[in-house]
């Protein structure tokens, strides 16, 4: 199984709302996309704005949700609030 973190800082403007639209957008890919088990974002209380947990099957599960087209358009609306973003992903 893979773990996948990404911890992100939002632009000023309009900040809540995005956050908003990012969790949503990013949770409905829940059950859409083989391989991926589950995928969880949470808005932050120190250091970062928001953070998104997920899990995969394998790390050929984690690079097809990277490039599945469900995922790109979730992926416009997160670059488009986002001024800053950390990454990790590890194996269990």
């Amino acid at each position: 199984m893979v773990r996948h973190i990404v911890l992100w800082n939002l632009h000023e403007e309009n900040k809540e709302e995005n956050a908003a639209a990012i969790k949503a957008t990013l949770e409905d890919l829940n059950g859409k996309i083989p391989g991926l088990r589950f995928l969880q974002v949470g808005r932050c209380y120190n250091g970062y704005d928001l953070c998104l947990y997920s899990e995969f099957d394998s790390r050929e599960a984690a690079a097809a949700y990277r490039d599945n087209p469900l995922h790109k358009a979730a992926q416009k609306i997160v670059h488009a609030a986002m001024k800053e973003r950390v990454a990790a992903d590890y194996e269990c």
